[in-house]
């Protein structure tokens, strides 16, 4: 949810912009910072030559982020961040209204 999350807000910007991009999640914050330069090297493949997990979402926020100036920054997930726990209330009201909850 996490990545495609930074794809949609990326993707909502319609200029290019410089942006900082907060995420609790350290697959998306190592993967954008430290291991997709090396998965493209490789063809998408990880170190052990089996394909990247999601390499359609990593390759949509690629292209994403080739089109802005983004600042990466991790915050611990559930401490009380206010933007953070927003993501969180809106990410999962979206999950509920999926699956047909309503919310007042």
């Amino acid at each position: 949810m996490e990545l495609t999350g930074a794809i949609r807000g990326l993707e909502e910007l319609k200029r290019p912009c410089e942006v900082t991009l907060v995420t609790d999640s350290q697959y998306v914050m190592k993967g954008i910072t430290e291991w997709m330069v090396n998965w493209k090297k490789r063809g998408w493949k990880t170190a052990a030559k089996e394909p990247v997990k999601n390499a359609d979402l990593w390759q949509l926020l690629d292209e994403q982020v080739s089109r802005h100036t983004v600042k990466w920054q991790w915050v611990r997930g559930h401490i009380g961040h206010p933007g953070n726990e927003r993501a969180d209330q809106l990410a999962n009201r979206g999950v509920d209204e999926v699956r047909g909850i309503r919310h007042g």
